[in-house]
């Protein structure tokens, strides 16, 4: 194992142990809603998001712990994703290689399941940071931003009443800076605000975030153009049957892949930018781009 998978692992581990603390165990009644939520979280998933934070976090040294912000980006992530493959929505029936939580608990049940999830992600952050308030309060606007109606649900939106129809290159960028960028941006931001970053440096982490963010988003469209459902864990190709509006149906395979490369780099550059050296987010960015699921 190299550094870089050791300390992506390590990340991860800090992620799990959070959420498991976060949640409500089975025991507690209703059971019923508590078993669901953890079976959604406990599918796994890159935790890409509580490790940009963490990692973010531990390029500033000495300060609060971030795990309880960790799980509350993981915890409003998830809570998106469940609401996203309804039948209402994707109508996705896999989710990291097993069965969506409609499928699996009911759609009622799902619907409830996102919104308990939603909810617990600004419990864990309240009482996490209830001792620090003036930190609270800054943590909450900017994932409640990230997380509202011009940001995460407004990209959704977009999205799905747009599905069907012709759509411009703004458009398709709009729709993926909000529903995929605007949450990479808060979980970076959100770190630089437990390390104490000034407001400079802020500004340029919510920029590498929106770079980041839209280069996962093509490589994601690309992966469900060209990849197999037995390594993305989900159904392929589903996409194009639903008609949804891509990179590579706009723009092509190529041109895809090349704009990947170009945001990539960007996002690189930013990285440079900040105040301190960090070689562990430079390579989660490379990595990003070249990933297969």
């Amino acid at each position: 194992m190299n550094a870089f998978t050791a300390t992506l692992e390590a990340y991860r581990n800090r992620t799990e142990a959070a959420l498991d603390a976060a949640l409500p165990s089975p025991d507690t009644r209703p059971g019923g809603l508590h078993a669901a939520m953890r079976y959604c979280i406990e599918s796994g998933g890159k935790r890409l998001r509580p490790t940009l934070l963490l990692a973010t976090r531990d390029l500033f040294g000495e300060g609060p712990p971030a795990e309880p912000a960790a799980a509350a980006i993981e915890l409003l992530h998830t809570y998106s994703l469940v609401h996203d493959d309804l039948p209402c929505m994707d109508n996705s029936p896999l989710r990291r290689g097993r069965p969506t939580a409609h499928v699996r608990f009911g759609e009622a049940a799902a619907v409830l399941v996102g919104d308990a999830l939603l909810t617990a992600a600004f419990s864990v952050l309240a009482n996490g940071y209830a001792s620090e308030p003036a930190l609270l309060a800054r943590l909450l606007q900017t994932l409640s931003t990230a997380a509202g109606s011009e940001a995460l649900i407004g990209g959704q939106f977009e999205d799905t009443i747009r599905a069907n129809t012709p759509i411009s290159a703004d458009d398709l960028d709009y729709i993926h800076l909000n529903k995929t960028a605007a949450m990479i941006s808060a979980s970076l931001v959100m770190g630089g605000q437990i390390g104490g970053a000034d407001e400079p440096t802020q500004h340029t982490l919510n920029a590498l975030g929106r770079h980041l963010g839209l280069a996962f988003q093509v490589v994601d469209d690309l992966l469900d153009a060209t990849g197999d459902a037995t390594t993305l864990g989900k159904p392929v190709q589903a996409d194009a049957e639903n008609q949804k509006n891509t990179y590579p149906r706009f723009h092509g395979l190529s041109a895809s892949r090349l704009r990947a490369r170009e945001l990539t780099s960007l996002a690189l550059q930013l990285c440079h930018a900040l105040p301190f050296p960090a070689p562990f987010l430079e390579a989660l960015i490379q990595n990003l781009e070249h990933r297969a699921h």
